[in-house]
C-alpha cells in the first residue's frame, strides 16, 4: 500500500480485524482474540467477519454507558460512545490505505465536519491519553476551518491541550489537517518549529 509501505492488504485486515477484537474486549471485559497473524487470506476474512459482528453487537449499547480505559494515561471516564467516535476515525485513515493500493486510487475527500471531529478526537481525546512523554518544550497551533487546537509540549510530560503563543502552526483545511495528523500525504502547511509536531504523531 503506497500510504503504509509495510503492510500489504492482508496486514491492514488483520489490523482491524485486532482492532475490533480489542473493542469488544474493551467493552465487555472478555480478553481480545485475533491476536496473531492469520495464516492466509481464509483465515484473515474469517477473523474479519467474526470481529466485525461482534464489535457490532457490543457497541449496540448506551452510548453513555462506561468501560474500561484503555489507555497508558488517566483522563475522564470512556464510554461505548467515545470508542464508536475512535473507531469512526481508525477505519477512515485506514480506508485511505486500501484505497492506495488500488491500480487507480478513487480520490476520497472527507467532509470538513468529520475531518474536524478527527482532529478533535486525536488532539483532544486519543492523543492526550496515548502519546509518549515527551523532552521537547513548546507550543503547537493546529488551524483547519475555522476551528484551532493548541498543545502545549513540556519536558517530561505527555503533551497536552493548553494556551500560549504557537511556535508552529500546523494549518490546511480540514481534511488535509487531518490527514497530515495521522501521517498521510496531504497538502496542509506548516510554518515555524516543524519538529515540535513529531511529538504529536498518531499512535
Amino acid at each position: 500500500m503506497v500510504t503504509c509501505p509495510k503492510w500489504t492488504t492482508k496486514d491492514l485486515i488483520g489490523h482491524l480485524s485486532m482492532v475490533l477484537s480489542y473493542t469488544v474486549a474493551t467493552i465487555t471485559g472478555h480478553r481480545p482474540e485475533n491476536t496473531t497473524a492469520a495464516a492466509d487470506w481464509a483465515d484473515a476474512l474469517g477473523r474479519w467477519d467474526g470481529s466485525r459482528l461482534a464489535a457490532r453487537e457490543a457497541l449496540n449499547r448506551p452510548a453513555n454507558q462506561p468501560i474500561r480505559s484503555p489507555f497508558p494515561a488517566g483522563g475522564e471516564t470512556i464510554t461505548v460512545g467515545d470508542w464508536t467516535r475512535r473507531l469512526a476515525h481508525e477505519f477512515a485513515i485506514h480506508r485511505l490505505d486500501a484505497e492506495s493500493a488500488l491500480p487507480t486510487p478513487v480520490g476520497t475527500r472527507f467532509a470538513p465536519e468529520f475531518a474536524e471531529d478527527g482532529i478533535d478526537e486525536l488532539l483532544a481525546f486519543l492523543g492526550p491519553r496515548s502519546w509518549p512523554q515527551t523532552e521537547r518544550e513548546g507550543v503547537v497551533e493546529v488551524r483547519a476551518g475555522d476551528r484551532s487546537w493548541t498543545i502545549v509540549l513540556r519536558a517530561g510530560e505527555r503533551p497536552a491541550p493548553g494556551d500560549g503563543t504557537p511556535d508552529v502552526t500546523l494549518i490546511g483545511s480540514a481534511d488535509e489537517v487531518y490527514r497530515a495528523l495521522w501521517g498521510r500525504p496531504h497538502a496542509a502547511e506548516t510554518t515555524g518549529d516543524t519538529p515540535l509536531l513529531a511529538p504529536l504523531a498518531a499512535p
